[in-house]
Order: C-alpha cells, then structure tokens, then sequence
C-alpha cells in the first residue's frame, strides 16, 4: 500500500489551521514529533495549536518549542487534528478523544494494532520513530531539516531506537541523523540535554526499586515494581521511571524485562521490553495493551499478587522463552 504522504502534504499546505497531539504522558518520540510538525506548520504559514493533557514533561523543557505546548483544547478546534504516536484515540486523552472528528482528522503512526482513526491514516509499524515520518512530510514540502525542526526530529528518533540500539534502528534512520549533523545540528549539546537529566530524588527511585528486582523463569525475565509509597518517600513523579525497564535489559540473560508501576490503589501500568523474537505485544495484549514486539505496555487492575502471578504466567507462555538459549 503507497504512503499517503502526498495526501498529507497537500491537506498541510491546502487548510489555514492546525492542531497536532499526541499520546498522555507522551515519550520523547511523541514530544519531538510534535514539536517537528509544528515547526514544519509554522514555515508553512500555518496557524498552530500543540495540544497534549499532560503537558510538556520535565526532562524535555529544554526544548524548542514552535508554540508552548497546551494543556486544553481551544473553544473551536482548529481546521484539521494531526495526532502523532497514537495508537488508539483514547490514548488522546478524554478531551480530545470525545471531540475528535475524524472526517478532519490525520492519523500518523507506527503501532501495530492501530485501528486507522482518521480520515487519513499513515501508519506504518516498519517506521522506526515517528519523527522520522514527519521528517518524510518535511522532506515532500521542501522545509529544511535544520534549527529547531532537526532537533525535535533527532530527539525522536535517537529515543525511540534507544540511542540506535534497538531492533527497530535503521540504515535510513542513521542516514536521517547524519543528514541532521551535516544541517548543522548540535549532537554533542543535545544528546547532553537528553541524558543528563536526573535528580538526587531520581537516583533515590532507582536505588529503592532496584531494590525490589526478582528474577524469574531461570534469569530470563526481569521484574521490578515502583509503588505509590516509593514515589511519595523520593519525592518523585512516574517521569522518574522513565528508561528503568530500558536499564533492565542490560542485565545479562534476561530476555523479557518488566516494571510494574502503581498509578492507584489496586491498578498497575504494565511496561515491557525485549529483543529479537521475543514478542511482548503479544504479553501486553493479553491484558489489554498493546505497543510494539520489542516494546509494550498494559494496565491491570488487581491486588499486586495477583498481577504478578498472572504476568510471570504470560511471560512463561511466550514461544521458546524457556528453550532457546
């Protein structure tokens, strides 16, 4: 099936106002994907509004913005929504997921299970970032991938490949980046913004759940649990577990690693990591979730025991987990 980009470029350059969102509690691939579209809306004249409902995240205020990022919807929407790294309306927020109309609206993913919400819908799970899919968008309207534009799309995609690390690392990302050096970007600066980011209260967090790691099926899964409690003892958000599940794959032998994170008294967020064959989409759908093979995430709500039985279950059941060495 053909890219729909052109369709896409034509209802950018052809309408006067926009409104561009992404996921709740949204990752530095949504965060730099919006911030890139924006960017590319303003060099094209257009009238911008970014929207997400839980705002811009703190290890991220460095960036640039094209427009501050808003918290609430404007009284009229603008002309066209372009939602980014959303696999499900829902994951919008409730706002905007209730306002929604998708005759207006474009859908720009890379999730597996996406169910094509918009009236155009370019979803494509081979895309390693979305960011990179706006950088294919600025590339069809002859904006150049330089400034602030270059950096928001560096963010997103050096995140989402874990640094050029993960499965999902391409040769057509890594030449998109050296495209971004050669236009000038600052990657030693930026990668420092990145990375250097955490607290005393944040290393506190990791100390207290690291803690808390068990290892299950003969090494080969990582498990930890961030409690209400550890939070409210560091003086901490669920932003300061950010990259903890990524920290577990580092520990050898482990081929599923999972942190378990409490957002209320008996409900529990799910976050998921793996390599290779290794598919917990699959782990995470089974509870509700979904996301991608090597990256995936669910809510569950239960007493703790229980979810902790019923996932070690889950994890045990994925083919070959106990066979191949």
């Amino acid at each position: 099936m053909p890219s729909p980009i052109r369709e896409i470029s034509e209802i950018l350059k052809n309408n006067r106002s926009f409104l561009v969102a992404s996921h709740v509690n949204p990752d530095g691939d949504a965060i730099g994907a919006t911030a890139a579209l924006g960017f590319l809306l303003r060099a094209l004249g257009k009238n911008v509004v970014l929207y997400n409902p839980s705002g811009l995240p703190e290890r991220y205020a460095w960036l640039a913005l094209p427009e501050p990022l808003s918290t609430r919807l404007p009284e009229v929407l603008p002309d066209w929504t372009v939602t980014l790294d959303c696999g499900a309306p829902e994951r919008l927020g409730s706002e905007l997921s209730a306002r929604l109309d998708p005759e207006r609206t474009v859908n720009i993913d890379h999730h597996l299970g996406n169910p094509d919400f918009g009236a155009v819908n370019w979803v494509d799970p081979a895309e390693p970032a979305v960011g990179a899919m706006v950088a294919k968008l600025a590339r069809e309207l002859g904006a150049p991938l330089t400034g602030g534009l270059a950096e928001a799309v560096y963010l997103a995609v050096v995140t989402d490949t874990g640094h050029f690390t993960y499965g999902n690392t391409t040769p057509e990302v890594l030449e998109l980046s050296a495209e971004l050096l050669r236009g000038g970007l600052d990657l030693e600066g930026v990668n420092a913004r990145i990375s250097n980011q955490w607290s005393p209260r944040r290393l506190e967090l990791w100390r207290r759940v690291l803690g808390s790691l068990v290892l299950r099926h003969d090494g080969r899964m990582a498990l930890a649990v961030v409690t209400r409690d550890d939070l409210d003892g560091t003086g901490t958000t669920s932003e300061d577990c950010e990259e903890f599940v990524n920290f577990l794959r580092r520990l050898r032998g482990a081929r599923v690693c999972v942190l378990v994170r409490q957002e209320g008294p008996e409900r529990w967020k799910l976050s998921l990591r793996s390599q290779g064959a290794d598919d917990v989409r699959a782990v995470a759908a089974g509870f509700g979730g979904g996301g991608h093979r090597n990256a995936a995430g669910a809510m569950i709500e239960a007493p703790l025991g229980t979810v902790l039985t019923n996932l070690t279950e889950a994890v045990g059941r994925m083919p070959g987990l106990k066979d191949r060495q």
